[in-house]
């Protein structure tokens, strides 16, 4: 879940990745927004809340999609979801900063575990083994730190941070307006810089869309950006954040189920220890404050009693 951390969508071979970041965020923008209206949400007003909304827009909409974008163009799919997916621990540590939420010592713990789980589901295994067999010169090989500047995973980490960023920005818009109509007018206006992106290069970036393509592209703005966005964002003003966030480790875990199930594709034993470990996670996280309680109730039902505390029975003679 999240605000279109996905992979490529319809038509992702036959156009511009800025075009299609653009489609992501104005058309399902304006269709958050009838929303907000149809529900009688009032409308942003005040410089305050537009200035709000326009730095939502740049960081979650225009720095966000477009990270993303290029990072798409030069990272693997599995890699670059599990650098996405990671963006929990930065929410974590910007909420518990701003906002004081209480982390804990099994939040820590879950959203270590969850890392570890994104990453054994994501990242090519030969990079595991390499690590493990301390193979670094096969390592060097495949991964050149000195080209980290122009690399894909920059750009992902970057995204992450973006959306990680993002997410907490929406507390300080809900307090100058509806979080749902601000939503969506941040995905207008982070859409217009995107879409102008796609049509520097003089090409129209839509000539080669086909039918399916543009159905495709139709349910991703529906249901990947517009409901998506407008769910995610009006629970982070409300909700506890990391908590939330830590629910888009499953991202990762629904692409795996969707290709089981329709493309037959099978899970490696990596895979399935990052699934078990990415479910752990969430629910340490979720449930860390119950958890937490339930450790102390038992420390203190085990606690040996000190007998020089021991009151003496009254009436009874030393």
């Amino acid at each position: 879940m999240g605000n279109g951390d996905g992979g490529h969508e319809g038509g992702d071979r036959q156009t511009t990745p800025w075009f299609l970041a653009g489609l992501r965020l104005f058309p399902a923008g304006i269709l958050v927004l009838v929303a907000a209206v149809l529900q009688g949400r009032s409308q942003p007003r005040g410089w305050l809340a537009w200035l709000w909304i326009a730095l939502f827009a740049l960081v979650d909409g225009v720095m966000f999609q477009g990270f993303l974008a290029v990072g798409l163009e030069r990272t693997g799919a599995g890699l670059g979801s599990a650098i996405i997916d990671s963006q929990p621990l930065a929410v974590a540590l910007l909420s518990n900063w701003l906002f004081g939420e209480a982390i804990g010592w099994l939040g820590w713990l879950g959203l270590a575990i969850g890392i570890v789980g994104i990453s054994l589901i994501g990242v090519p295994e030969s990079w595991f083994r390499e690590l493990v067999a301390f193979h670094w010169g096969t390592l060097s090989e495949s991964w050149h730190w000195q080209d980290l500047l122009g690399s894909g995973e920059l750009f992902m980490l970057l995204a992450s941070l973006s959306m990680a960023v993002g997410t907490v920005i929406i507390r300080f818009v809900s307090r100058h307006s509806d979080p749902v109509a601000a939503t969506g007018w941040h995905m207008v206006l982070g859409g217009v810089p995107l879409l102008a992106f796609s049509l520097m290069g003089g090409a129209e970036p839509w000539q080669q869309l086909d039918a399916s393509s543009w159905l495709g592209l139709a349910y991703a703005t529906v249901f990947g950006s517009a409901i998506a966005y407008g769910l995610f964002f009006w629970l982070a003003a409300r909700e506890n954040l990391t908590s939330l966030s830590a629910l888009t480790f499953l991202t990762p875990i629904f692409a795996l189920s969707f290709s089981s199930l329709l493309l037959g594709e099978e899970l490696s034993t990596v895979q399935w220890v990052g699934v078990v470990g990415t479910l752990a996670s969430i629910y340490l996280i979720n449930q860390r404050e119950k958890l937490t309680e339930d450790w102390k109730q038992w420390l203190k039902g085990t606690k040996i009693p000190d007998p020089a505390a021991t009151p003496s029975p009254a009436g009874s003679d030393d």
